[in-house]
């Protein structure tokens, strides 16, 4: 046990049951319409709990837990974990779970798109999840958006689709290379911790996954967050098409290629992240909308 104001937690409960009884027990199914898919091998959960590095003693926001098997990975680990579940079908699983880790394991009934994390979690926590694949998508740009840097996250370790985990990651100029690519680059590291082959799932999905392991980096000084998603939705919203015409709509923008010696005849595709950074510092001056500036990266980053 350990030690934490006082209050004795338990860091190892008895031994987990497997997760396929747990499942059965509770007569639970993967709904599709809450983009579920259960992994029930707890030796590549804990594998996928260590991505972030070590969670003893750490806060740990989970979305998305079913039953609970990442969770324990987590509680397992040491990890003081808030889970938001919104099938309440689950709940009953993860009350064990809060039984067995009284003063480890917070479930939230609700849905984590209306969430406020801060205000759940408070600040450098981690984020460890299997997202639901129905809205993965959106609660990463959530995550990545904002103009408040460095975020309340302290990392991202995140399951995808592996083709999504592959336009996070992806290089300029490549098959996968995009808006996700910029948005998750630009004051951030991205990089693919494991691929996770279908077979893994219950039910198995259609295609491969994948998890991707993001850390906040420095924010670029003089780039408005709101002027960059406006600038990557111009650009990427038309790809087949040259920048001079996706942009064309984007106050300021062509004269800002023009300043830069960007070739306005180019694809947004094979522009650089500094690129975009660059284009965008100079909307952000022009519209004197430049944020405040960068008070320098959080330390202790695991």
């Amino acid at each position: 046990m350990r030690r934490i104001s006082g209050v004795e937690r338990v860091t190892a409960g008895p031994p987990a049951e497997p997760l396929r009884d747990v499942i059965a027990r509770h007569g639970l199914q993967a709904t599709k319409s809450l983009g579920q898919n259960f992994i029930l091998d707890r030796q590549l959960l804990a594998r996928i709990a260590a991505v972030p590095g070590p969670v003893d003693g750490a806060r740990v926001y989970e979305v998305g837990p079913g039953p609970g098997g990442l969770t324990r990975a987590l509680l397992d680990a040491g990890a003081d974990v808030v889970a938001v579940e919104r099938d309440r079908r689950c709940l009953p699983a993860l009350a064990e779970l809060e039984a067995v880790f009284p003063n480890g394991l917070r479930v939230i009934d609700g849905d984590a798109m209306e969430i406020d994390e801060r205000a759940e979690v408070g600040d450098r926590a981690h984020v460890v999840a299997n997202l639901p694949y129905n809205v993965g998508t959106a609660l990463f740009l959530r995550w990545l958006g904002g103009e408040n840097w460095p975020p309340w996250w302290r990392s991202l370790t995140l399951m995808f689709q592996r083709e999504v985990a592959e336009r996070i990651v992806a290089a300029p100029g490549s098959e996968h290379y995009g808006r996700l690519a910029v948005a998750a680059q630009w004051r951030c590291t991205a990089r693919i911790a494991m691929v996770v082959h279908r077979s893994a799932f219950v039910p198995p999905p259609k295609v491969t996954s994948a998890v991707v392991h993001i850390l906040p980096a420095e924010m670029p000084e003089g780039v408005n967050p709101r002027v960059m998603e406006r600038l990557t939705a111009a650009a990427f919203g038309q790809r087949r098409k040259m920048l001079r015409q996706s942009l064309k709509g984007l106050p300021g923008a062509l004269e800002a290629l023009e300043q830069l010696g960007i070739d306005p005849q180019r694809r947004a595709e094979t522009l650089a992240v500094s690129d975009y950074v660059a284009i965008a510092r100079m909307l952000s001056f022009s519209s004197g909308s430049q944020p405040a500036a960068w008070p320098g990266p959080a330390s202790g980053r695991a």
